[in-house]
């Protein structure tokens, strides 16, 4: 399966890193083909300017700005996210990718006012989360990103698609242990995606 990972860790030498090259490696292991999708490394802009929105809705002239990312999308089979959660939401970067590559022509079109999806060549969803907040913050919250994932992400995919969402909470307070199983689960999981 062709699988695009989406990173927006900006530290290589983070435990967000570790999970990145785990998600790569195990899916490699695996047999996927993955197209890794580093958004800080590759210096990908997450503004959507004036001009971008004002030609949001004029396909195919939307994607000239973002062309590359969006042939990598529309290559996918499979989707995993590897990223923070901060302040209970996408870092910039990551949200600026969905804002400026999920364009009306390319993920979706618009017919009499509903929404139809062009993302039905991708038949699975991962993501792999690291929180500041525990699970009780994160559910008081809301949740926002798990939502984004299991919900609003799937739904554009398809609706009953498979989805692995993999979450360390409380990472203020995690230890090498809580890490390293985490890790471990990761491995495991993405072996089997």
């Amino acid at each position: 399966m062709r699988v695009l990972v989406l990173h927006s860790h900006p530290v290589e030498e983070s435990f967000g890193a570790a999970l990145h090259r785990q998600t790569i490696e195990s899916l490699k292991a695996a047999g996927h083909e993955v197209d890794d999708c580093n958004l800080y490394a590759e210096g990908f802009d997450p503004v959507l300017s004036r001009h971008d929105r004002m030609i949001y809705h004029d396909y195919p002239e939307n994607t000239e700005a973002v062309k590359p990312y969006v042939e990598r999308l529309q290559w996918a089979e499979a989707l995993v996210i590897v990223t923070p959660v901060w302040n209970f939401g996408f870092p910039a970067i990551l949200k600026g990718y969905f804002d400026r590559v999920w364009l009306p022509g390319v993920t979706f079109e618009l017919v009499n006012g509903k929404v139809t999806s062009k993302l039905r060549h991708i038949r699975k969803l991962g993501a792999v989360m690291t929180y500041g907040a525990d699970p009780f913050r994160a559910f008081i919250v809301g949740n926002p990103p798990k939502k984004i994932i299991k919900r609003m992400l799937r739904a554009m995919i398809k609706p009953f698609a498979p989805v692995v969402f993999l979450a360390h909470y409380d990472m203020n307070r995690s230890t090498d242990e809580t890490r390293k199983r985490f890790l471990e689960r990761v491995k495991r999981e993405m072996e089997r995606f």
